[in-house]
C-alpha cells in the first residue's frame, strides 16, 4: 500500500495576533581613557654586527718546531737481539724434530717378560707373607738410526693390587736393533697382606695357576747424532704361573705405554 503525506498545517484564523519578539541587544561595558594601550613598534635591542675583515689580509705564521728523535736505549736493543735469537733456536728445533718424526719415524722401546719361574710362597702368620720370584726382562730397541740408554729402572711385583716386592735394575745403554736380557730376582720377605687377598693367594697355589703383576717404570734417553731428548716409559706385564716349588710361565701378556 502507499503512504500518504501528512496533511498541512491549520492556517492561522485572522483573530489570531502575531507576535514578535524584539533582537537581544548587547550590553556595551564603559572603557575608561586609563585602560587604553598605544602600542608601540618593536625595539630591536641586537648589537651592531662587527665588522669583518678583508679576506685579503694574510696573518703571520709560526716557524714549525722541528722535534729531534730520540735516541733508542742500549738495553732495549739487546732485549730484541736476544729475542731474534731464541726464536731462531725455537724454528731451528722445531724444524729438526719435524723431520725426526717424518723421516726417521722413532720407536718406542720395548719391554717384555720372556721367561718367569716361581719358587717359593709361604706364609709365615696368617697376615705376613714370603716368596721368591725370578724372571727374565728383555729390554730392546726397536729404532734403526737411534740409540737409547736407560735410566732410573725400577721394577714392582704385585699380586691383584698389592706390592710384594721391588727392585731395582742399573742403567745401560742400547744401540739400534739391540737387545738387552736381565734377569731380575724378586724376594719377598714379611710382607703384610690382607685377609682377603691370602685366602685368594691360597686358593691359587692349590690350583696350581698363580697370577702376578709387573709393573716397570724406566727413563729412556735417545740419541740421534747431536740431538737428545728423553721420555718415560711405563710397562705392565700380567703373568699366569704354576705353583712352587717348580712354577713356570704359563702365559704373560705385557703393553709399554708414554
Amino acid at each position: 500500500m502507499l503512504s500518504l503525506p501528512p496533511p498541512p498545517p491549520p492556517p492561522l484564523s485572522p483573530s489570531t495576533p502575531l507576535t514578535l519578539r524584539p533582537p537581544p541587544r548587547k550590553q556595551s561595558t564603559p572603557v575608561s581613557l586609563k585602560q587604553i594601550v598605544i602600542s608601540k613598534p618593536p625595539i630591536n635591542h641586537q648589537s651592531p654586527a662587527p665588522e669583518t675583515e678583508p679576506l685579503d689580509i694574510k696573518r703571520p705564521r709560526k716557524p714549525p718546531v722541528l722535534h729531534h728523535p730520540r735516541q733508542t736505549n742500549i738495553l732495549i736493543w739487546c732485549c730484541a737481539t736476544l729475542c731474534l735469537i731464541f726464536s731462531l733456536i725455537l724454528i731451528f728445533f722445531g724444524i729438526a724434530t719435524l723431520i725426526i718424526f717424518l723421516v726417521i719415524r722413532p720407536r718406542t722401546p720395548v719391554f717384555d717378560t720372556p721367561n718367569a719361574n716361581l719358587s717359593t710362597i709361604y706364609f709365615d702368620s696368617p697376615g705376613y707373607f714370603n716368596g721368591d720370584f725370578t724372571f727374565l726382562a728383555n729390554f730392546s730397541n726397536p729404532n734403526r738410526k737411534i740409540g737409547a740408554r736407560f735410566e732410573f729402572l725400577e721394577i714392582e711385583l704385585y699380586f691383584f693390587n698389592r706390592l710384594i716386592s721391588t727392585q731395582i735394575v742399573q742403567p745401560f745403554s742400547q744401540q739400534p736393533r739391540e737387545q738387552r736380557l736381565e734377569l731380575v730376582h724378586m724376594i719377598s720377605s714379611l710382607v703384610f697382606m690382607p685377609q682377603d687377598h691370602a685366602v685368594e693367594l691360597r686358593k691359587q697355589v692349590q690350583n696350581n695357576r698363580i697370577n702376578y703383576n709387573i709393573r716397570a717404570s724406566f727413563k729412556v734417553k735417545a740419541t740421534l747424532g747431536v740431538i737428545h731428548f728423553s721420555y718415560w716409559l711405563h710397562s705392565r706385564c700380567q703373568l699366569e704361573m704354576t705353583g712352587p716349588p717348580t712354577g713356570v710361565l704359563v702365559a704373560h701378556r705385557c703393553q709399554t705405554k708414554r
